[in-house]
């Protein structure tokens, strides 16, 4: 066997395009989406080197047109997830001890395709399977996912060269196992990056992996799995199951080979599934990995000092940009009464401006909810507000569901720091302020701390530096990321690795080396050239 040390390619963020009218990767774009519109795709599931079909078959929609059929795709039971479990734990010797290079290499290719032939219809499938604009699907299903394949291969190498020192007589050498057992990837429908990043970053250290997307996010899933194969991944490394959580989850989590869980979801499902695992403890080989990013109520926290127009732009962008469906996404603001006026008048001029619609339309700026479940959850906490005599309404409050999931981005001023917008996540465009005299900022940074369980992200926008340093340090354990006269939203691979901490998860810092540690099982190796042959020491020794 030959052997070297091999440097990957230096990552580099990927460009983002910008799809101007008249630019080629708008003509693409838009191609690839008549494309799907005029097609009903067949999903199957993806198991060893089988494509599943069931007698199970579930309609894919677009959410901002739900009388249009996407296509279909085909429920599994409890049988197949046992074999796609199977399927992992058959195809894991051979993956595990494919050299490193050779993995690397897989989804290195997968980074290509992606950026190349697979671009527009990796996008389109966002676009219309989660009603992402053009731009919202280029920056996630483009241009993050191949940020991620790309870095991870470098932190991955990073990670394997990382050994210990070794006295003399004696070589130390540390070498970075997968798991004994299979991961469970369990994805959302919102991020596309997000739900291939999950079992994708896990397979590269050398884990074969179960997929389990969530519904709505099916499509791009198919997509994925297309680039995947195309790249080069050996059957069984990952299988995708279209299952429903619970019916995968009592077989998964039963398992003895379970060797750990990436999820991105809800903290309630989160939690269910840690009591889960911690009831069936004993039955595994070893302890699971239990690695979550979950929910998040993101603050944005104004100070007297800041802009009005950069605190306008960065609420309405942070607030509003997919409807709101970030765990980022700005959701509760606290502003100084003396710059309300100023802002005010710049958010009701931003969201006169912008227009809502389909997202084949390049010119709307926002699209529709997921879906109709998403739509009577978010539109109940709109309706409320307007029968509250704590809440006003600044903009929006409108929805309409007939042709797709619509609702106005709404913007709620409450008399009451504590009223249950400003506390409970929504995951919709709904951002809720709370107006303080300047006097109060003190305060307002022990209210910001403490409003929520949540801590995934935030931000300050403020001139006078003594002021974010106080509110860095008052809030640090307040969000995972934390940004300073910006929105709280946009975290990029290599630049602000993502996740937090409290109830919004374990904050194992998506985009980084930190993520990619908890996939291996590390082994520390001792070699002594020249044994000792007696027992004795010489402390020992007579005078």
């Amino acid at each position: 066997m030959s052997f070297g040390q091999f440097n990957v390619p230096t990552p580099a963020n990927e460009p983002v395009k910008e799809y101007r009218s008249g630019s080629p990767e708008r003509k693409a774009l838009k191609q690839a989406l008549a494309e799907f519109r005029s097609q009903e795709t067949d999903i199957p599931m993806y198991i060893g080197g089988q494509e599943v079909r069931t007698d199970r078959k579930m309609r894919v929609t677009p959410p901002h047109d739900h009388q249009h059929t996407l296509g279909y795709f085909y429920e599994g039971d409890t049988t197949h997830v046992t074999q796609a479990i199977d399927a992992a734990l058959a195809a894991k010797e051979a993956w595990a001890n494919l050299p490193w290079e050779h993995r690397a290499s897989i989804f290195l290719k997968a980074a290509e395709l992606i950026a190349g032939p697979y671009r527009a219809r990796i996008n389109a499938s966002t676009m219309l399977g989660q009603s992402k604009n053009a731009y919202q699907a280029e920056i996630d299903a483009a241009c993050e996912l191949i940020d991620f394949l790309r870095f991870n291969v470098h932190y991955a190498t990073d990670i394997y060269g990382q050994q210990p020192n070794s006295a003399a007589g004696v070589w130390n050498r540390t070498e970075y196992r997968p798991l004994e057992g299979f991961v469970f990837a369990l994805t959302p429908f919102n991020f596309t990056a997000i739900a291939a990043n999950l079992p994708t970053s896990a397979a590269m250290m050398g884990n074969t992996v179960v997929w389990k997307p969530a519904y709505t996010q099916v499509l791009a899933a198919k997509v994925t799995m297309e680039v995947l194969k195309e790249a080069g991944l050996p059957d069984g490394v990952i299988n995708l199951i279209y299952v429903d959580g619970p019916v995968a989850g009592e077989i998964i989590f039963n398992h003895p080979d379970f060797a750990g869980i990436h999820f991105t979801g809800s903290t309630g499902v989160f939690q269910k599934i840690w009591g889960a695992i911690g009831a069936n403890i004993h039955k595994y080989k070893s302890y699971p990995r239990i690695v979550g990013e979950t929910g998040g109520k993101d603050f944005v926290l104004v100070h007297e000092s800041a802009n009005a127009d950069e605190v306008a732009t960065g609420l309405v962008r942070g607030a509003f940009e997919y409807q709101g469906q970030k765990c980022s996404a700005a959701s509760r603001a606290y502003i100084p009464s003396t710059l309300w006026p100023e802002i005010e008048a710049k958010i009701k001029q931003f969201l006169s401006e912008i227009k809502m619609g389909d997202v084949e339309d390049f010119t709307n700026f926002i699209n529709a909810v997921i879906d109709e479940r998403a739509f009577n959850k978010i539109a109940t906490y709109i309706d409320e507000a307007k029968q509250s005599n704590e809440v006003e309404i600044i903009a929006g409050g409108n929805h309409d569901s007939s042709k797709g999931y619509f609702i106005e981005p709404t913007v709620l001023r409450v008399t009451n720091p504590q009223y249950k917008t400003m506390c409970e996540e929504i995951f919709g465009p709904v951002l809720t302020v709370y107006i303080y005299e300047p006097s109060e900022f003190s305060a307002m940074l022990q209210l910001v701390d403490k409003t929520s369980p949540y801590a995934l992200t935030g931000s300050i926008f403020a001139k006078d530096r003594y002021i974010i340093g106080q509110a860095a340090k008052a809030l640090e354990n307040a969000a995972g990321n934390f940004y300073i006269n910006d929105k709280p939203t946009g975290a990029v691979v290599g630049q602000q690795p993502f996740g937090g901490a409290r109830t919004s998860g374990t904050n194992d810092k998506a985009g980084s080396a930190l993520n990619l540690l908890r996939w291996v099982s590390a082994r520390t190796i001792k070699e002594t050239f020249v044994a000792p042959k007696h027992i004795s020491y010489p402390f020992m020794e007579e005078k």
